[in-house]
């Protein structure tokens, strides 16, 4: 009998929880387990949302062998990543290794530095940084007082486009760079006054304390901002005017996939341009997974 009345009072327990978290879960399923499984089923359609979708087997994924836009998003894609995300980690990680010296101003540089993070992603500064990188833009105004007289349209030169766009993302460094500082703090102080008793020097210490220690933190800033990098939109949405222009040269994926998906109205093509997005970020997700184990180093 008490048998019975402790699993009864558990069982109420469980359903009172559950009543709970139910907003939870109805949002979850409702926006993110749903909407899922009917991506992977449009992506083996021909859908063009007005209609009904039409089962084509794996028509939408051979079409992107011959689809020559497909390659030369993923060409863009590719060097947007490869180049901001390690540039932004390194300005992320120099800040914040100067900023765990402590100043009397160390606040206020920290909020300064992380103000573009949170502002920088909006339409607005997108909208401001496409401005300031026209003919008469603020750069070229700035590159005349050092006698510099450019003309370039910076955002219309297929040459220079992609480059405005990567410089956006590495001034966005200021979540990395707080996610640095609060690992360098945790690094014991003893480690570094055991090497200077044993005379290395500030470069010796970086490499054999400094970098060993933030190793963990690095690999996760490192997955964090490859999958922000592969999946960037707003800004090249913006600074190219929705179309990747000039000549394709700021087409990013997540880019052509929202102008098949929407623009051209083709859903079940643009269905399966995401899922191929999600196996390239699993793909390199998994990689630097499986070789973490050589370079991240964990005192356990």
């Amino acid at each position: 009998m008490k048998k019975l009345n402790s699993a009864r009072r558990q069982l109420k327990e469980d359903i009172a929880g559950y009543l709970f978290i139910s907003p939870w879960l109805i949002g979850f399923f409702a926006f993110a387990i749903i909407p899922i499984v009917i991506s992977i089923y449009f992506s083996f359609t021909n859908y063009d949302i007005l209609g009904s979708p039409v089962f084509n087997g794996l028509t939408n994924f051979k079409r992107m062998w011959t689809d020559t836009r497909f390659w030369k998003s993923l060409k863009v894609t590719f060097t947007y990543a490869f180049i901001a995300v390690p540039l932004r980690l390194v300005f992320a990680f120099f800040l914040a290794a100067l900023f765990k010296q402590g100043s009397r101003m160390i606040r206020v540089y920290q909020a300064a530095y992380y103000l573009p993070s949170l502002v920088g992603g909006s339409i607005a500064i997108a909208v401001m940084w496409r401005r300031m990188f026209t003919s008469d833009g603020v750069i070229n105004i700035f590159l005349k007082i050092f006698g510099i007289n450019s003309t370039i349209n910076w955002i219309g030169n297929p040459d220079t486009a992609l480059w405005v766009i990567i410089v956006l993302a590495i001034w966005q460094f200021g979540s990395s760079m707080l996610i640095f500082l609060a690992g360098l703090r945790q690094i014991p102080k003893t480690y570094y006054e055991a090497a200077s008793i044993d005379g290395a020097g500030w470069v010796r210490q970086f490499f054999t304390i400094t970098l060993p220690q933030m190793t963990p933190i690095i690999f996760f800033n490192l997955i964090m901002q490859l999958i922000s990098g592969f999946t960037v939109f707003n800004q090249a949405f913006i600074i190219s005017g929705g179309r990747g222009d000039p000549l394709d040269s700021t087409l990013v994926y997540s880019l052509y996939l929202y102008m098949r998906a929407f623009a051209y109205n083709e859903m079940g093509y643009g269905s399966a341009l995401a899922w191929v997005l999600v196996l390239i970020i699993a793909v390199f997700t998994a990689f630097i997974f499986k070789t973490s184990d050589r370079w991240v180093y964990y005192e356990s």
